[in-house]
C-alpha cells in the first residue's frame, strides 16, 4: 500500500476517498534514465501519475522515426494514454524517461469506476487532456508555420523549462531525430546559436546563456 502523504503531497486536489483507492490499488514504480515505459501498439494495462523525473512523449513512423509531441513531470499524467485505456485501444505514442523517474501505476480496471465516481478524477483527465492538447497545438504551429532555426530554438526552451536546468545533456543526433531533421542541420544551426551568443557547446552537455 502506498503512504497516504505521497498521494496528499503530488495529487492534493483529489478527493479524500480517491486518495486512499490510489494508495491501496496503485503500484509506486522507478525508472532509469532512457527507460521506456509506452511503446507504440502496447496494450494498455494502467495508466501512471507522475511523482517525481520526466518523461518524454512522442509518436514514431513505420521507420523507427522520432517526432517529439511533449514532456511529462511530477503532478501529471498523460491524457492520452489515459483516454486509450477509458476506451481499451493500444498505444499510439511512445513514452521514454528523461531522467530518473517515479509513477504510479493504476490498474486499467479502475479508470471508468472513477470518471463515474470522483469529480476530481474526471477534471483531471479532462484538465491533463486540454493541457497536453494545448502543448501539442503549440508544438504543431511551430512545424507548420516556423523555420528550423526557430523551431530548435522552441525546443531548446521547452527542454530547458521541462528540466528546470540551463545545462542540457542531449545529442544533436536526438535533437535532429525529434525534430524531425538532420544532425548535419542542427550541427549547423547550434553553430549559429553558438556565435550569437544564446548557447555554448560542451563535450557532453548545451548550455543555455540566452534564449
Amino acid at each position: 500500500m502506498i503512504p497516504i502523504e505521497i498521494i496528499q503531497k503530488h495529487f492534493p486536489f483529489f478527493d479524500k476517498d480517491l486518495q486512499d483507492q490510489i494508495a491501496e490499488v496503485g503500484e509506486v514504480k522507478e525508472f532509469e534514465p532512457g527507460d521506456v515505459l509506452m511503446k507504440t501498439g502496447q496494450n494498455i494495462r494502467s495508466t501512471m501519475l507522475v511523482l517525481s523525473g520526466l518523461i518524454k512523449i512522442f509518436r514514431e513512423d513505420d521507420e523507427g522515426n522520432e517526432f517529439f509531441m511533449y514532456y511529462l513531470q511530477s503532478g501529471q499524467a498523460c491524457a492520452l494514454s489515459m483516454v486509450c485505456a477509458i476506451k481499451q485501444e493500444t498505444s499510439q505514442i511512445m513514452a521514454k524517461t528523461v531522467s530518473q523517474t517515479e509513477v504510479i501505476a493504476i490498474p486499467l480496471t479502475y479508470m471508468d469506476q472513477w470518471m463515474a465516481n470522483y469529480k476530481s478524477w474526471y477534471h483531471f483527465v479532462v484538465s491533463s487532456y486540454r493541457d497536453r492538447f494545448e502543448d501539442m497545438l503549440q508544438t504543431i504551429d511551430h512545424i507548420a508555420f516556423r523555420n528550423m532555426d526557430e523551431r530548435l530554438v522552441f525546443y531548446l526552451k521547452q527542454h530547458q523549462a521541462s528540466t528546470g536546468s540551463d545545462m542540457l545533456s542531449i545529442s544533436f543526433t536526438e535533437i535532429a531525430q525529434e525534430l524531425n531533421s538532420s544532425r548535419e542541420v542542427i550541427s549547423r544551426l547550434m553553430k549559429k546559436l553558438t556565435e550569437k551568443g544564446m548557447i555554448r557547446q560542451h563535450k557532453s552537455y548545451i548550455e543555455i546563456v540566452n534564449l
